[in-house]
């Protein structure tokens, strides 16, 4: 036991053991300074399963990186961590999580924003700071037009209205086809035209363009009118909320004709509803399509996620975290305009296939053709960029 009270020698012993202690253990080490990625997603509302989703698959991405002690970075580990953000599926919204993680999370890159309504907004905001964002399943062309620090890892929407027009014409072999789209949105809206006019261009008629406003519930009267004008096949560039309410209706009124689809399709919420079986839609990815790195990434999602099937969304968003830690591992920096160039000219070959950035945000990508059948989806057909 120690005296209460210290002698001198005592004082002496205890401050030796001290610096001796201090010598062996050493100055304590730099805290190494994690690299801080925004995600934004719809964590909360009724597209609340892709933020799920989202999430996942970036935990996923995360988790592996990590594992291995972080990205090397000029001969340094360093940890990466995800500040998240809900969007709520609102623009607004999404433009003030972005400039909050920007200006007070200190983020160096944005990822997710997999809806264009909310990627147009955020992407303004992102090429304003200088901050990289890179969109999972964004396909508006607004979302990356005239920018430099904005990228996605899907294909856009021109490339999915003409494969999907042309499928029309030259797979199912129809002369006569409708569209029953959201006006509003510029999603809908803008692979509606495509699909019109590379339809017409083929030597195909529109006989109905029918446009409704968001949050419609009736289709009935447009439906109509396109059972009327003889529509062989009916196209539904529209979201997987209200897709199944438009089928359901069109099949009340005796309208047998293939549906098709474009990616805002939900392949999990809809390939099993009976008024669905047989359409086709176009999609950026499929498992069934798997790849080497694909099959890595199947299996580790099966492992972590209860054994559920990833698809588009699933995998478009993995191969955004890829492309970023390529980019910064490539640069040797985390600082936001080393990002950007990393990324500018990058050839990476991840989930989804290869993806190669040449003097715009937008990389030539396949689209891959699926079909509802008897309750399930399957790979139909792959479609190569122009």
């Amino acid at each position: 036991m120690l005296p209460t009270r210290l002698t001198g020698n005592w004082r002496l012993f205890v401050g030796l053991l001290a610096l001796a202690l201090v010598a062996a253990c050493g100055a304590p080490a730099a805290q190494v300074e994690p690299i801080r990625i925004g995600v934004i997603a719809p964590l909360t509302g009724q597209f609340v399963e892709n933020g799920i989703s989202t999430r996942q698959a970036a935990d996923l991405a995360i988790k592996d990186i990590n594992a291995q002690g972080g990205l090397l970075v000029d001969g340094v580990r360093r940890p990466v961590v995800l500040i998240y953000g809900d969007d709520q599926d609102n623009p607004e919204i999404a433009v003030n999580v972005a400039k909050r993680m920007i200006n007070q999370d200190k983020v160096v890159a944005l990822v997710g924003l997999p809806f264009s309504r909310m990627a147009i907004p955020v992407a303004n905001i992102a090429e304003q700071a200088r901050i990289p964002l890179i969109s999972s399943t964004s396909t508006n062309p607004k979302t990356t037009a005239g920018k430099k620090y904005v990228f996605r890892v899907t294909f856009t929407d021109p490339f999915q209205g003409s494969v999907m027009a042309q499928f029309a014409r030259n797979d199912l072999k129809v002369e006569r086809a409708a569209v029953l789209y959201d006006e509003a949105s510029d999603y809908n809206r803008g692979i509606a035209e495509v699909f019109k006019q590379v339809f017409t261009e083929s030597g195909g008629t529109v006989v109905s363009f029918e446009p409704y406003i968001t949050g419609a519930t009736d289709f009935r009267a447009a439906l109509g009118r396109i059972k009327a004008n003889q529509a062989q096949v009916l196209f539904l560039p529209n979201y997987y909320t209200e897709v199944p309410l438009q089928a359901q209706q069109a099949r009340e009124l005796g309208m047998d004709i293939p549906l098709l689809g474009s990616d805002g399709w939900d392949i999990k919420a809809l390939a099993p509803l009976p008024e669905l079986d047989g359409a086709y839609i176009s999609q950026s990815w499929h498992p069934d399509t798997a790849n080497p790195p694909a099959q890595v990434f199947i299996k580790a999602y099966q492992a972590a996620y209860n054994g559920a099937v990833p698809y588009d969304i699933e995998a478009n968003t993995y191969d955004t975290f890829g492309l970023l830690f390529q980019a910064i591992q490539n640069q040797k920096s985390s600082d936001p305009e080393a990002i950007r160039a990393g990324l500018a000219n990058l050839r990476y070959t991840g989930v989804t296939g290869q993806i190669t950035f040449h003097g715009s945000g937008d990389p030539a990508k396949i689209a891959v053709i699926v079909q509802f059948k008897d309750g399930t989806n399957v790979f139909h057909q792959s479609v190569n960029p122009p």
